[in-house]
């Protein structure tokens, strides 16, 4: 950590740098704490348990920023407060591998750091109490199934109102499998789904019907969404993103807001509230209708179109009074470089890579005449390096 002093041996050359290993810390950080995990250094699934929240968070911060300045030459004119939030059972989203081994039984956790093997993972603090306890009877439980080599993964979903398990399966499985699983289903009150192929492929087996939603209570707004459907992983965090993204877009009622890179909706219906005219644009067309069906369950006019950011612009649809851009890792360059100089005026960029934020911020300010009006992290993956930002941009 920074400030440590440690005695250390190299575990690889390279030959402009090495790779080191921390055999003791010699001197501590006032930041440094015991980690809270058993699994912690041998799990992949974090990295930064060793770390208090504000060291964390300080780090994330100096990331945003180094980046902003070395890569897109710019700075902020107002850092935004960072957002916290719960540190512990936090992660409402998970893909957990399997793997069956004779002699051991079954794994079920992340891999292991820097490893392809699964961890031997027992209990998990970043998951819901509820599903960390799913652990050990799952292991159990794939133990008993007829063919446990043939699961390689489950993925978990976490709603407001249920959970959902979707076992991937490479071999159909058999009568007294489906007993099995529904029986798990009851004991442990979650939903099981099962997944023979690509994530299309998955459909629930008990109960019947089964459906997951989560809620925006500051807009009035319920999101329903499927298990394998992309949500933010931290719910009680992206409550305070959309928030934090709707006030600093500050739509009025009749400006032609754009949303681009929507999804099922999560800032397109919140957006829409406000009495702005509100377009969502997304590749994905299961999850444009799916931002379509959510927009009509809560009484909502938006408007949402299939549109491939990455080579289509939107300016067939415009002009746009305001932006919203929430793209993946690998940012929005066509996009920003597609923006005309008549409009918008005012853009916020969610980032989940600071990296292509601050390459996307450089040809923003350098080139389309926009200010960096202020920046700030937002704690959504709490002991991991992952650092999603906001900005906010006007002309």
């Amino acid at each position: 950590m920074p400030r440590e002093k440690a005695l250390t041996k190299v575990i690889n050359r390279k030959s402009k740098y090495e790779f080191l290993k921390a055999t003791s810390i010699l001197e501590e950080s006032s930041g440094r704490r015991p980690a809270r995990c058993p699994h912690f250094g041998v799990c992949g699934g974090c990295a930064t348990q060793h770390a208090d929240a504000r060291t964390q968070m300080a780090a994330k911060q100096r990331a945003l920023e180094e980046n902003l300045a070395r890569i897109g030459k710019v700075q902020p004119e107002t850092m935004l407060p960072i957002v916290y939030g719960e540190e512990w059972g936090y992660r409402r989203r998970a893909r957990w591998s399997v793997r069956f081994v004779p002699r051991k039984g079954a794994m079920v956790g992340f891999r292991e750091r820097r490893s392809t093997f699964v961890a031997d993972t027992r209990e998990c603090p970043v998951l819901p109490p509820h599903v960390s306890a799913l652990i050990l009877p799952l292991r159990e439980l794939i133990g008993r199934l007829s063919t446990p080599d043939r699961i390689p993964q489950i993925e978990v979903a976490v709603g407001d109102d249920a959970t959902i398990l979707v076992f991937r399966h490479l071999l159909p499985l058999s009568d007294s499998d489906f007993s099995l699983l529904k029986s798990f289903s009851e004991t442990n009150r979650i939903d099981v789904w099962l997944q023979p192929g690509g994530p299309d492929s998955a459909k629930p087996l008990h109960p019947a019907a089964s459906s997951l939603y989560y809620e925006l209570p500051e807009f009035g707004v319920r999101m329903s969404f499927g298990p394998t459907d992309f949500t933010q992983v931290n719910q009680g965090v992206n409550r305070i993103l959309v928030a934090r993204a709707v006030r600093l877009l500050d739509p009025q009622p009749g400006e032609r807001v754009a949303d681009l890179f929507c999804g099922l909706g999560n800032f397109a219906l919140p957006l829409a509230k406000t009495g702005a005219r509100v377009i969502g644009f997304e590749g994905s067309r299961p999850l444009i209708e799916l931002a379509r069906r959510n927009a009509a369950a809560n009484g909502l006019t938006a408007q949402f179109e299939v549109r491939d950011l990455f080579k289509q612009d939107v300016a067939a649809f415009g002009p746009f009074d305001k932006l919203l851009i929430d793209p993946p890792r690998e940012g929005a360059i066509e996009l920003v470089k597609s923006l005309g100089d008549a409009w918008p005026r005012r853009i916020v960029y969610v980032s989940c890579d600071t990296a292509t934020l601050a390459r996307d911020a450089g040809v923003l300010v350098h080139t389309k005449g926009f200010r960096l009006v202020a920046a700030g992290v937002v704690n959504m993956f709490p002991h991991t390096a992952h650092v999603e930002s906001v900005a906010l941009f006007e002309k």
